[in-house]
């Protein structure tokens, strides 16, 4: 199983941009997709992004479009998400996880892996 590990997380004013970082350790990812879900306080888990490691195809949810990017670090087996342009609504949990390249990249119980989760809160 992979091994997840999030970070970049914070407090960020509205219009402001953060990047996260997700570490991956354990299996090679070349068969793997890896992606960024938030929950929102009361809210169920919801994709924002996913990057399939050897093909490097990018998907993005509505909300993430044009303002979030998805990029990867092979060197470092790391996983990026950047977010320009932070609204209030984008304040939540962010998770990186891991999941095969046949799976459905856009359903939570999908992915096998999971980090710890990273808070990202966007004052107004």
């Amino acid at each position: 199983q992979v091994q997840l590990a999030e970070s970049g997380g914070g407090l960020v004013q509205t219009g402001g941009s953060l990047r996260l970082s997700c570490a991956a350790s354990g299996r090679t990812l070349s068969s793997y997709r890896l992606g960024w879900f938030r929950q929102r306080p009361g809210k169920l888990r919801e994709f924002v992004a996913s990057l399939t490691w050897s093909s490097r195809l990018v998907y993005y949810a509505d909300s993430a479009k044009g303002r979030f990017t998805i990029s990867r670090d092979s060197a470092k087996d790391t996983v990026y998400l950047q977010m320009n342009s932070l609204k209030p609504e984008d304040t939540a949990v962010y998770y990186c996880a891991a999941g095969r390249i046949s799976s459905n990249r856009l359903r939570p119980d999908e992915y096998d892996s999971w980090g710890q989760g990273t808070q990202v809160t966007v004052s107004s």
